[in-house]
């Protein structure tokens, strides 16, 4: 089987590790890379995503460079959290040209239906009609720890009274400038509400999750409630993206929360901090850094602690890499799929498993 061409787009955080899956992965072919960051035009693939290995693929600028190579899947992983508009309007640009997409953005296309504007949804099915095309969102969280993980635990229970997705983590390691302070407030004063918590943003977020999981439990949630906290910081301190001032904000945590009937039937919950000593009566990780836990209430109940990690980096590099890696195995069952928007209980996990690499298995452990 020949394999199926790829271009990508965006070599961040999540782009760079979903980039060295794609090369490393003999299952898709690389035939386009598109950056937005002029000092990264011309550099050879391998060399922006770290492999070992020069590919002939060299980074331009713009999505239509991306859709000009005639990839059968665009993989998208720009930041769509300050540029929804844009990313909706690549993403329907690729889909309109007959290009399947996995994606880690626009977010709220993870499940669009009640938590986006209905032009917008009608306006994305369109594109995928017109070109026979594909879309699927997803990542981590949310993503992967607050649809297939819930979905795959709750297949054991006779009854599900709550699901509460959990993460928890230290960021101090994570060196995305642009999300720890403009969109998570971490550096600012206490009481200055970045973007995330603007009215309606947490939703937007994770709103998509909670109104999937309604669906996949088949209830109807009634609304959709949003809180959060800040901690200051007792002294100053310094983190990947700088300098925290004693005063500012240093940890936060934030749940949204579906109502079904009255009953906070799902709930998603954050704690970040940028040191692992502030507000010990928050929930703390399964492991040092991070984890994420499943809390499902009923009948049998359950705890499940996961802790990724990584060869390549800490827990927060693995956080990531479980977001790429999601989005990046699911090409297979996408080109499959019908046109349309594609959500996580379409597809099989049999059909989005990550390769398996004998080779790589030493010691029988």
């Amino acid at each position: 089987m020949s394999p199926i061409k790829i271009a990508h787009v965006a070599t961040g955080n999540v782009g760079r590790i979903a980039l060295r899956q794609v090369i490393e992965d003999p299952r898709f072919e690389l035939v386009a890379l598109v950056v937005s960051d002029d000092a990264k035009v011309g550099k050879d693939a391998g060399e922006l995503a770290g492999a070992a290995v020069e590919t002939g693929i060299r980074a331009v600028q713009g999505i239509e460079a991306a859709i000009a190579a005639s990839p059968d899947v665009v993989v998208y992983c720009a930041m769509g959290e300050v540029r929804p508009r844009e990313a909706v309007a690549d993403v329907v640009a690729c889909l309109k040209a007959g290009i399947d997409v996995a994606a880690t953005a626009p977010v709220p296309l993870l499940y669009p239906w009640g938590s986006m504007p209905d032009r917008v949804i009608e306006r994305v099915q369109a594109a995928c009609v017109e070109g026979g095309s594909s879309l699927f969102v997803n990542g981590v969280d949310p993503g992967w720890a607050t649809d297939l993980l819930p979905l795959a635990v709750a297949t054991t229970c006779q009854r599900v009274e709550q699901v509460r997705c959990l993460e928890i983590a230290d960021y101090a390691t994570y060196d995305g400038a642009d999300v720890m302070h403009f969109v998570m407030g971490f550096g600012t004063p206490v009481g200055e509400v970045p973007m995330l918590f603007q009215p309606g943003v947490l939703t937007s977020a994770w709103g998509p999750a909670l109104y999937g999981l309604a669906d996949a439990f088949g209830v109807t949630l009634d609304e959709i409630s949003e809180s959060f906290e800040q901690e200051p910081a007792p002294e100053s301190f310094e983190v990947a993206v700088g300098t925290i001032a004693e005063g500012t904000v240093a940890a936060v945590r934030f749940q949204i929360t579906g109502m079904v009937d009255g009953h906070p039937a799902f709930v998603v919950d954050h704690t970040t901090r940028l040191r692992p000593d502030l507000r010990p009566d928050w929930p703390q990780p399964a492991q040092p850094g991070g984890s994420y836990r499943l809390e499902i209430t009923g009948e049998p109940s359950y705890v499940v602690d996961v802790c990724p990690t990584s060869t390549h980096g800490d827990h927060n590099y693995s956080a990531i890499a479980v977001g790429a890696g999601r989005v990046v195995n699911a090409i297979p069952a996408l080109r499959d799929a019908a046109p349309g928007i594609v959500t996580s209980k379409d597809l099989l996990p049999s059909r989005t498993l990550g390769r398996f690499v004998v080779s790589r298995f030493v010691g029988g452990k």
